[in-house]
């Protein structure tokens, strides 16, 4: 194509702020950056894969969210989906738990299991994962604010049932700092929180070495308005804070970051999406290696789950979702991620049903059956344009990540709403640009139905029978515990916070005796305060 040719044509600029050329050649490999960074699969830099064959040796983990009302309803549901051929779980919590309120406090009333599982002590997850086999079932805990609470369970539970826990597979979201740009679940101010996350991250080292203590969270930070580059890059801004601050604790890079791994979003471009995360697989691998030092292939693997994203979801016409679901499905898995996470087609309207779940599950299983999609490692690596676009995007994720450096660092313009605030900007005019017309969503600002019917979606029902339940099964626990053996647990968890030792030991034992997750919050706050946003105009 000449060039007056493509001077006709209207630019395309995809989100994260790079120009689609109508045709791309060699040329514009090599102008980018070249192949330098290409490599293969299972070597560094890793853009490839972290695998040397990838899915022809071994499908991704299909991992769906899950999770709502008391212990017993979750238990059904996850053994719901395994009887279905999931591979692996995801809990969801609901929103008293992952504030740190046990189910009678006042202010958890109408929230107790409404969008996740309530916990409040250990016979919570017992309850949970009763019958479920941990060492074939791999457990990821979407929980943040609590998260150290909620890992000293899950390690408890499972030493409880006889499990090594030196041997334990798992995963904690744990990520606090994006909850202060995104979904606000936070409990504590941003520096003991990332303080927490350093005492899980060195816990685990130590004791549970091959549980994966921090699941950094891109996801939320897209969801919240974030381009698919600046998710990428302050993921690994804050992957950076949690590493220097385990780092000054004396552990070395290859003792920890082996463990770390990623949650990210998929929604839009399917190229742009693809080469983000090809970008930032090489991108992760050459920050471990040469700003920390890194040895182990393992500790410059980007370990990540990845799936579609609810944000690209709509209300309007929800049996589209069931399309946008499989392509967001496609993009992960041409992607090389290790876990998929597919939202449910209703997820616009309410908590997934186990029709919507199964149909998520059975696009994953096409995928891997049908679809061709293990049979070969990479397969749009080569392409010009993909080759071309994943150097751009990379440099683009090094752009964002150097000017957070400048102004400050990542968990000093968090403290003070600037990334904040940012991302909400962006949120508002990309809502305004859907409103507009400018930005295209099918169904909602284009091909719409103006008569059309009213669908039909069940609706999740909130159960406040089940609510009551739990908060009656909390009294018999308090009730029934050794109410001396609490006070002493919960007394050492306040003086390890206040002297500054790691407080996973003591909440390992505080678990143990059946002290409830909102007694234990309430000690930390005592020495650590609550968090107060704030508001920048």
């Amino acid at each position: 194509m000449n060039d007056r040719a493509q001077s006709d044509l209207k630019p395309v600029i995809n989100e994260s702020g790079i120009e689609v050329k109508p045709l791309y050649t060699a040329r514009d490999v090599e102008a980018s950056g070249g192949y330098a960074m290409i490599g293969e699969p299972g070597e560094y830099p890793f853009t490839r894969g972290i695998h040397r064959l990838m899915y022809r040796k071994q499908p991704w983990t299909m991992r769906q969210y899950a999770g709502f009302g008391n212990p017993q309803d979750t238990n059904r549901r996850f053994k719901y989906l395994i009887a279905n051929g999931q591979t692996g779980l995801n809990v969801a919590f609901d929103l008293p738990t992952q504030i740190g309120l046990d189910s009678d406090d006042p202010l958890a009333e109408g929230e107790v299991g409404r969008v996740g599982m309530s916990v409040d002590t250990l016979r919570d997850f017992e309850i949970a994962f009763d019958g479920i086999d941990l060492d074939k079932i791999t457990v990821s805990l979407t929980i943040n604010g609590a998260a150290a609470i909620l890992i000293a369970m899950y390690l408890a539970m499972a030493e409880k049932r006889g499990h090594d826990v030196k041997q334990l597979r798992g995963t904690a979201q744990n990520d606090i700092l994006k909850e202060f740009i995104g979904r606000g679940t936070w409990i504590f101010p941003v520096e003991p929180s990332v303080r927490l996350v350093g005492d899980t991250i060195e816990y685990c080292a130590r004791h549970a070495p091959k549980y994966s203590p921090v699941s950094v969270c891109g996801y939320h930070i897209r969801e919240s308005g974030a381009t698919p580059a600046q998710e990428m890059a302050y993921a690994f801004c804050i992957a950076r804070a949690y590493a220097d601050e385990v780092l000054r604790r004396g552990l070395h890079i290859d003792e920890f970051a082996g463990r770390l791994s990623y949650n990210f979003n998929i929604f839009g471009n399917i190229f742009e999406q693809v080469c983000k995360f090809r970008a930032g697989r090489s991108l992760w691998a050459k920050i471990m290696k040469e700003r920390y030092g890194a040895e182990k292939p393992g500790s410059m693997w980007l370990r990540m789950i990845a799936g579609g994203g609810g944000g690209g979801l709509t209300f309007e016409q929800p049996e589209l979702n069931i399309v946008r679901g499989a392509y967001y499905a496609l993009i992960s898995a041409l992607s090389g991620t290790q876990t998929m996470a597919l939202c449910s087609y209703d997820e616009a309207y309410t908590i997934p049903t186990e029709y919507s779940a199964r149909i998520s599950l059975r696009t994953m299983q096409i995928l891997i059956e049908e679809m061709g999609l293990c049979e070969t490692v990479d397969p749009l690596g080569g392409s010009w344009y993909v080759e071309t676009m994943t150097n751009q995007m990379r440099r683009k994720m090094e752009q964002i990540m150097a000017e957070t450096d400048a102004q400050g660092g990542i968990v000093k313009l968090i403290s003070e709403g600037a990334i904040q605030a940012k991302v909400s900007a962006q949120a508002y005019q990309m809502q305004r640009d859907i409103e507009s017309g400018k930005f295209p969503k099918v169904g909602v600002n284009c091909y719409r139905n103006e008569q059309e019917e009213e669908h039909k979606v069940e609706f999740h029902p909130y159960n406040e029978e089940d609510a009551r339940e739990q908060v009656q099964q909390l009294q018999r626990i308090r009730a029934e515990r050794d109410a001396t053996r609490v006070e002493a647990a919960l007394a050492r968890i306040r003086a390890d916070a206040q002297a500054g030792r790691n407080v996973m030991p003591a909440l390992v034992e505080a678990v143990k005796t059946y002290a409830s997750v909102g007694e234990m919050t309430r000690e930390m706050v005592k020495v650590f305060g609550r968090y107060r946003e704030p508001i920048r105009f």
